[in-house]
């Protein structure tokens, strides 16, 4: 019998983190078809169904568990002696010092820093805090080593990693008339009023995407720092919001409050990784980016990791 393969491996890693095999396939650069026909071999090799079908979340198998494990094992360990490698070659010392552009981003960007911590302990990490009006521009004065922002605009001096993209939904009441539609238009949030971050319309791509290029204005415009807080006013008919799907996931799944998507074809955003030019030759700071993005697949099964 042949052994298990690294491709394979990837596969199954893949599939556990999107849960889905169109999702999957894209994350290995495979059709579905192969995809499915890659699964299938494996399972005839080791007679085994390795995931229930037609479940949602999906359901692995005793077998498909087993491997999955051995899986996410052999992951492992190659991340941590390719870093070992890295650490002898260029040493393990540094800094990195992170401003956040998103106030919805600590959910995963907490865990992926305690994940750093353990890996590179001699390198200080340290978490900016507070409003920015211009995070870039923390890189361009050295207060900042990475920022992470929503658009990957042209910069002097600064380079950009691509994170993932992601679902801007808008939020309402359960019992707001707007769901009585399929999707909401820039229109629709004319005679609303918006709640939303203390951040610059420039920097929410709902603004950006949708209204200005319709010229629409909301009725009334309410602030608040507090993810908790904008949801507690959307519930309470205060008004609605847009925020990543995978920020209020909970909230949804419980039935606290009801989504819509945002335009026909639903509000898509992105994040970046932007840091000073040259950055990226320390290994450290490549490794966190790949922190980061392994993180969120597997938190919320509902973003698009960008390569």
């Amino acid at each position: 019998m042949q052994h298990l393969e690294l491709r394979q491996m990837q596969t199954m890693i893949a599939l556990a983190e999107t849960g889905s095999l169109t999702r999957a396939a894209e994350r290995v650069n495979l059709s579905q078809s192969a995809l499915s026909h890659q699964i299938k071999a494996l399972e005839e090799r080791y007679e085994a169904s390795l995931y229930v079908r037609k479940t949602s979340p999906l359901q692995w198998t005793r077998e498909g568990e087993r491997l999955l494990g051995l899986a996410y094992d052999v992951r492992r360990l190659i991340e941590d002696a390719e870093r070992d490698l890295t650490k002898l070659k260029q040493g393990v010392s540094g800094q990195l010092r992170i401003a956040v552009e998103c106030h919805s981003c600590f959910d995963w960007l907490m865990p992926a820093m305690d994940l750093f911590r353990e890996s590179w302990p001699d390198v200080e990490m340290d978490l900016i805090s507070g409003f920015h009006a211009d995070p870039g521009g923390l890189l361009d004065e050295g207060r900042a080593d990475m920022v992470i922002v929503s658009r990957n605009t042209r910069r002097k001096r600064t380079e950009y990693q691509p994170l993932f993209s992601f679902e801007m939904p808008a939020l309402l009441a359960n019992d707001h008339p707007l769901l009585a539609k399929d999707y909401l238009t820039a229109r629709d949030f004319e005679l609303e009023n918006v709640i939303c971050y203390p951040i610059p319309e420039s920097r929410m791509d709902l603004y950006r995407k949708v209204l200005q290029p319709a010229g629409v204005r909301p009725r009334q415009q309410r602030r608040t720092e507090l993810t908790v807080a904008i949801l507690q006013l959307v519930a309470s008919r205060r008004g609605i919001a847009v925020l990543p799907r995978w920020a209020v996931k909970q909230h949804l799944d419980s039935g606290y409050i009801s989504e819509r998507p945002v335009t026909r074809n639903g509000l898509q955003s992105e994040l970046y990784a932007a840091t000073q030019a040259g950055s990226s030759e320390h290994a450290y700071m490549r490794d966190f980016v790949k922190m980061m993005k392994s993180t969120m697949s597997k938190m919320f099964t509902d973003v698009t990791l960008l390569q």
